[in-house]
């Protein structure tokens, strides 16, 4: 292979720029930016690559091997700035379309990435929404990378970016293996520019935290323009000046149609499985489209048996919008369609509004969440499998007058799987153990709370305070922490509440919940929880400057005079470098602290 040839070096994933390279897919998502400048350079443009969000599960590392790859970074004019928060992040990505406005412009345009985990997309509604409707410059771009965790294995609950993208009216891209990253990424990057749309792209766990060797050669393969779109005068990038309903028509009447174009034009979505006489399709994208994929091999359906059956594929790239012209051709012939899908359907309703006026005789039956007699079918909440979705298939499958050996090859597989399921779901652990601190973690004692307190929990990794003997209940989204006690506080009896606030979160948006708390007078004690380190997600400083003494004279600045600094040196922090009125205490006193502290009103 390409990766053989040579000396090695682990650089190669950023400096080689053909054959084979051995990489992960978050390095995949670090090489991209340079692949696109790369690209323009080729084209004879001078760009460079703007890239800002904020960390979280499955991205949780990509700031850290993009602060790595620097080096390689500053060749291709590619400037790594994190957000404090995500929308803050999206809003310098905003910005980054904006260059051809500045006087001193030195580069021909900006591709802009952003990214961030599921609860930033929604976060992130608002920014999304104004910049994907002022556009994405000719030169630029913006790729949105969405981490999602469909099964909440890191989240306080599971999450689905799709939705909060069709909110905003941005078409996305759902890559189905590390493979893809890089190829998708830059197809992103040039439907952005296309069509002054920003575009997002989902990636999950199973795709993104892989490793794998993956080949460079279409990555200067050029894209194809549509030829069968009509762009409107001026075209659809991002101008000014320009008001609110300008932006509006020209996303509402173009723009999401130039990407639907484009998407055909460079067959993003494509059958990958055929027979001579078709009449069961599946369609299916990202992490789905590569299991039933191995739910078929496993069944034992080959290209011959598949042919036998009459079954044919679709793989989906860019499951929102979906392109039309293609599901109708995929269509012709079908008895059933049997749509693959995790968590809440996207592509299945777009397939039945698509086929909806065909006549009865030809529209096929359409399978997926529901089955043709409205009834569940595959899970919404659950994550599929290989073995689940080997399941439905079979199901599905048995519907249809097949060949008696196939039908008894599949039942027989079938049974297989569904008596290994049984058996792993009856599995009882010998030993379970409920995550805990270590023992010289300062969460051990700063979570706990004086006997008959309670406290609020809140993001980070102190949030194992609620399975833990602490008197902890109850949680919000990030910077939301304590506020849930501002609509309890004038209906209830009890008269205080203790709350949970790591740093990374005061700094990230924390600090807007305790100014909340302020204005509306509840009695509340943060206890703001300082260890310097962004914990749950690598161990990352906060994006800024972010010290004790500063955190004392910003909350002096809100007009809260009841601060204390425990700490287990306590001499380190001098009245001369802290709020005023700030007293110090150690930290074997908080007990005490807290308890004074809940007698304090307000």
């Amino acid at each position: 292979m390409g990766i053989n040839q040579g000396p090695i070096s682990l650089d190669q994933k950023y400096t080689q720029a053909s054959g084979h390279v051995f990489l992960t897919g978050i390095q995949a998502l670090v090489r991209l930016p340079m692949a696109q400048v790369r690209r323009d350079r080729a084209a004879g443009l001078n760009t460079a690559a703007f890239v800002s969000g904020y960390r979280g599960s499955p991205l949780g590392g990509y700031d850290q091997q993009l602060f790595a790859a620097r080096k390689h970074l500053e060749q291709y004019n590619v400037k790594f700035q994190p957000g404090v928060n995500e929308d803050l992040a999206a809003t310098a990505i905003w910005g980054s379309q904006q260059l051809n406005l500045s006087p001193g412009a030195k580069y021909d345009g900006i591709t802009g990435i952003w990214y961030g985990k599921g609860p930033g997309v929604d976060r992130c509604g608002d920014v999304f929404r104004h910049g994907n409707a002022a556009g994405s410059a000719k030169n630029g771009g913006v790729l949105c990378l969405a981490g999602d965790d469909h099964g909440a294995k890191s989240s306080t609950v599971p999450h689905q970016s799709d939705h909060a993208f069709i909110s905003a009216l941005m078409p996305y891209l759902y890559p189905s293996s590390i493979h893809e990253m890089i190829e998708m990424g830059l197809l992103g990057i040039a439907m952005s520019r296309y069509s002054g749309c920003w575009v997002g792209m989902k990636v999950i766990t199973e795709t993104v935290e892989t490793t794998a060797e993956i080949d460079l050669t279409d990555e200067m393969t050029p894209f194809i323009i549509p030829s069968d779109f009509e762009m409107p005068p001026g075209g659809l990038n991002l101008r000014w000046p320009d008001d609110r309903y300008a932006h509006d028509k020209r996303l509402q009447d173009y723009k999401g149609f130039a990407a639907v174009a484009f998407a055909r034009a460079n067959k993003i979505n494509r059958v990958t499985m055929d027979s001579p006489n078709a009449r069961f399709g599946i369609m299916a994208s990202g992490k789905s489209y590569e299991d039933i994929r191995q739910a078929l091999r496993e069944l034992g359906i080959t290209p011959e048996v598949a042919a036998k059956i009459g079954l044919r594929l679709y793989k989906i790239g860019m499951p929102w919008p979906l392109e039309p012209e293609g599901v109708r051709a995929f269509a012709v012939g079908l008895e059933e369609i049997f749509i693959v899908e995790e968590r809440r359907e996207i592509v299945e309703n777009q397939v039945k509004q698509e086929l909806f006026n065909w006549r009865d005789d030809v529209r096929p039956r359409i399978i997926g969440k529901m089955d043709n007699h409205d009834k569940r079918f595959l899970p919404f909440a659950e994550e599929l499998s290989v073995a689940s979705l080997a399941s439905s298939l079979t199901e599905r499958l048995l519907q249809l007058d097949l060949n008696p050996e196939i039908v008894a090859m599949l039942r027989a597989k079938a049974d297989w799987f569904n008596g290994r399921q049984a058996t792993q779901v009856q599995a009882i652990a010998p030993v379970t153990r409920t995550p805990y601190f270590c023992s010289g973690c300062p969460h051990n004692s700063s979570t706990k709370v004086p006997e008959g307190s309670r406290a609020m929990a809140g993001i980070g990794c102190h949030f194992m305070a609620l399975w833990m003997d602490r008197n902890t209940e109850t949680f919000t989204h990030m910077g939301g922490e304590g506020v849930p006690w501002v609509g309890i506080a004038p209906f209830t009896n009890e008269k205080h509440v203790f709350v949970n606030l790591g740093d990374g979160t005061y700094f990230h948006s924390g600090s807007l919940a305790i100014r909340q708390a302020v204005a509306s007078k509840a009695n509340i004690t943060y206890k703001i929880l300082y260890n310097d380190a962004t914990a749950m997600t690598g161990g990352q400083h906060v994006d800024g400057e972010l010290s004790p003494q500063q955190v004392t004279f910003q909350l002096h600045s809100e007009g809260i005079r009841d601060i204390y600094l425990v700490s287990e040196n306590p001499d380190a922090y001098p009245a001369s470098d802290i709020a005023p009125g700030t007293k110090v205490a150690h930290r074997d006193q908080l007990d005490e602290v807290q308890r004074t502290l809940r007698e304090t009103p307000g």
